[in-house]
């Protein structure tokens, strides 16, 4: 009678209410269609911040000449603050409303942001602070990650949910390494690219990208009115189907673990996964303007190489998340932890500048060099700032391999 007992516990998804098995099989599918409309959703959301981060500087160049370095700074930090602006927001909808309705006019404002994005150059002033609403408008569509893993995490048991859990954090990965791919793809176009005078639109290299995010986010709406439907189930897969449903076998262990969280950890790994980012997001803001300054690189080239250096950099942090996963279980989450913050640091000390030659400076380029970023100081221009004559630059394969030094930290164990 018990052996009975227990094996009824144990498949719960195939329990329904009325009995049918076409029902079970059809709640199920319905189930796990919506839950991989989340993870379509969490990669359009790396993608959204990826696919335009290496040409930003470049196309702020060239629509506002009195756009600086500083100002690009807060054109990068608008889409985290937009973000941080509407998480909670829009998890206060979903806890009250179906996440259907937060889902789609996230999604619905990142695309109006991204089309805001291609014709910011249309205005005849102030175009920098166009361009720095539209990255805002950007991170305020992509709030939605906290209610995607929100309807993940309770639309599968809990047998399910660590794989399911980690399919998001692989489409987030997925995101950031095609991001950076896309834009250097479109970097062919070019700076000129092609005029459509009937919608005024000037299709090239900076608004193609976009373009293409907005399409992939139609593509999200439909998906999320036409196939997501909600999905609650307890620890063992069974539907809840009343609001206030909680099951005994969920309160006894919620009661049995929460006394045993160890808040001090929590705290220190929080500051520990905020320092990372922010090594990286540092990294990604100045990556474009550095290479400019130092290599003499043309916006083009600029875009191109670091979009590729990106993309590489998403691709090796997915074999170091794999690495990861053998070595934690191995030898401990710590020591892996320790060994990537050490790489980070090695990372440092690889870009510190060596040599005894100087970077070739734009604005003393020669007139036949017009192809590189020369609009806003030209021969005559004096420069815009001093280390170029005092300090050795960076050389190219050590610029090519600092960001892979950053990866072992993102794919180290946050838990």
């Amino acid at each position: 009678m018990s052996q009975f007992m227990d094996s009824e516990e144990n498949t719960p998804l195939l329990k329904d209410d009325s009995g049918s098995v076409d029902s079970q099989n059809d709640e199920y599918k319905s189930r796990w269609r919506s839950i991989r409309v989340m993870y379509f959703t969490m990669f359009l959301s790396s993608v959204g911040f990826t696919i335009v981060i290496t040409s930003v500087w470049p196309y702020l160049q060239k629509i506002d000449d009195s756009a600086n370095a500083s100002f690009l700074g807060w054109v990068v930090a608008a889409y985290s603050l937009g973000q941080m602006l509407a998480s909670p927001l829009f998890g206060l909808w979903s806890n009250h409303r179906p996440r259907r309705e937060p889902l789609a006019c996230s999604i619905f404002i990142n695309v109006a942001a991204n089309i805001y994005y291609v014709y910011i150059c249309l205005p005849t002033s102030q175009n920098k602070y166009h361009m720095l609403m539209a990255r805002a408008l950007v991170g305020f569509g992509a709030g939605n990650v906290a209610v995607v893993r929100s309807y993940v995490a309770g639309a599968t048991s809990l047998k399910e949910r660590n794989s399911a859990m980690a399919n998001i954090s692989a489409c987030q990965a997925l995101g950031f390494i095609l991001g950076p791919a896309l834009q250097a793809g479109l970097s062919f176009i070019g700076e000129q690219g092609v005029s459509v005078k009937v919608i005024d639109l000037q299709l090239n290299m900076y608004t193609a990208p976009a373009l293409l995010a907005a399409l992939f986010g139609l593509i999200n709406v439909l998906l999320v009115i036409l196939v997501l439907r909600e999905h609650q189930v307890d620890d063992y897969g069974r539907h809840i189907r009343a609001i206030n449903y909680v099951s005994e076998e969920r309160m006894d262990v919620s009661q049995e673990t929460e006394g045993d969280i160890d808040q001090i950890a929590v705290l220190t790994s929080n500051i520990l996964f905020f320092i990372i980012m922010f090594i990286f997001a540092v990294f990604e803001t100045i990556a474009t303007p550095l290479s400019m300054d130092m290599f003499s690189w043309t916006r083009k080239d600029a875009v191109l190489y670091n979009g590729i250096i990106l993309s590489c950099v998403g691709v090796e942090s997915i074999l170091v998340f794999l690495v990861v996963k053998v070595l934690s279980q191995r030898i401990g989450d710590r020591p892996v932890l320790l060994g990537g913050l050490a790489i980070v640091f090695c990372g440092f000390f690889v870009l510190l500048p060596w040599g005894n030659h100087y970077p070739a400076i734009q604005w003393a380029a020669p007139l036949s060099r017009q192809a590189a970023p020369l609009s806003r100081h030209g021969a005559s221009s004096p420069p815009p700032f001093t280390w170029h004559s005092s300090l050795p630059p960076t050389s190219s394969l050590e610029w090519a391999t600092r960001p892979a030094t950053s990866c072992p930290t993102h794919s180290t164990p946050k838990s």
